[in-house]
């Protein structure tokens, strides 16, 4: 019998509870899932294995496609750097615009790189954030955070159907000073009725839920090396870190 290779265990806190989790870095086996959904021409194939590759590396029960997209990326992002290496080398195109030979306006397109540290980059998190709202003086809103399923189920609307969609989706309950209405109780059409008799101003309240969620972040200062222009970017998202 061959001998078996220790694994080691590593902790992750969750960013909605604060709950920690147990991860083993991905193996050879999870590898050959990425590889397959880089081949894969369905858009959905790299969230779709991501998620199957969480659940096979978090060591303890939770519902991984119910995660709100910030625990995913944050989960997936300790577990590459884990697996594979802390530290991700980013390119990003200058986009300064700079005279050519001729005298004329062109875009720059310098190549400039950076170096990230994906065990340093914490979710930010914004102190107004709430998740209730008052929409007059009965009746309140409870919104609960999207998951990558929702947000994959809308991505071919138009971005006011994608807003008013996932808010539906979002909805936790509604109350009054009588009573609770949980959105799983409710169908599909009343809570669409309920969102449609809201008022703009309702919209713009709830808004800043979705603006004030906790997100992944970082801060990144360049210099061209090929114009000299400076910038500062913020490298947002899973997908831009892995880019």
């Amino acid at each position: 019998m061959l001998p078996k290779l220790d694994v080691p265990i590593y902790n992750v806190k969750l960013v909605s509870t604060g709950k920690e989790v147990r991860i083993r870095p991905f193996l050879v086996k999870e590898q050959k899932l990425f590889l397959m959904a880089a081949e894969s021409d369905d858009s959905k194939e790299p969230i779709n294995t991501i998620k199957q590759v969480l659940k096979n590396c978090v060591l303890d029960d939770i519902d991984i496609d119910s995660l709100p997209t910030f625990d995913l990326e944050y989960l997936f992002m300790n577990l590459r750097a884990r697996s594979v290496e802390e530290v991700v080398n980013l390119k990003y195109k200058c986009n300064n615009t700079i005279k050519n030979d001729k005298g004329e306006d062109t875009v720059c397109n310098g190549s400039v790189e950076f170096d990230v540290n994906l065990l340093e980059i914490q979710p930010t998190k914004h102190k107004e954030h709430e998740s209730k709202f008052m929409l007059n003086d009965k009746i309140g809103i409870s919104l609960k955070y999207p998951t990558f399923e929702m947000v994959q189920k809308y991505e071919q609307m138009e971005e006011n159907e994608i807003m008013v969609n996932i808010l539906i989706d979002c909805i936790d309950f509604l109350y009054d000073d009588e009573q609770i209405y949980h959105a799983k109780d409710s169908s599909r059409k009343e809570l669409e009725d309920f969102v449609d008799s809201m008022q703009q101003k309702d919209l713009e309240k709830i808004k800043t839920f979705f603006d004030t969620m906790p997100e992944l972040k970082k801060d990144v200062h360049f210099k061209c090396p090929k114009c000299g222009y400076e910038e500062d970017i913020v490298v947002r998202g899973m997908q831009n870190f892995f880019a």
